[in-house]
């Protein structure tokens, strides 16, 4: 099962390979969109996310990535998520949810039917099954 599980992400990540899913520029026009709701400067958010100027700079100029420490401090200085700063802007949210339930339904639906299986395969050897 673990093995199916594994399987499936891989084919996940395999898909958003063959998309060629720009992470750095998802966040960078997220960072500037967020900015601009907010209406404030990237001085201001390195300000209030308390990292450099040149490091905003840097991120919304696709130049370099982010640590885990300073994607807080940045949702932290926007006032949002950290899951908002990934999402596609050519993506509505509610077009997001729904494909993300469908995904996990049906990779949850082929996990129950693995299971399924190893459960009547173990009944059958333990002599409980038909």
């Amino acid at each position: 099962m673990l093995r199916s599980i594994i399987a499936r992400t891989t084919i996940i990540y395999k898909i958003m390979e063959e998309k060629n899913v720009d992470l750095r520029k998802i966040l960078s026009l997220n960072i500037k969109k967020h900015r601009e709701i907010l209406g404030i400067s990237q001085e201001k958010l390195a300000e209030k996310a308390e990292i450099s100027t040149n490091m905003v700079k840097d991120i919304e100029g696709c130049r370099t990535w982010v640590s885990d420490k300073t994607l807080i401090k940045l949702a932290f200085g926007l006032q949002t998520d950290i899951y908002r700063l990934f999402l596609s802007p050519a993506i509505h949210e509610d077009e997001i949810y729904k494909k993300i339930i469908l995904d996990i339904s049906t990779i949850l639906k082929e996990i129950k039917k693995d299971i399924d299986f190893d459960f009547e395969k173990a009944l059958k050897l333990w002599g409980l099954g038909e």
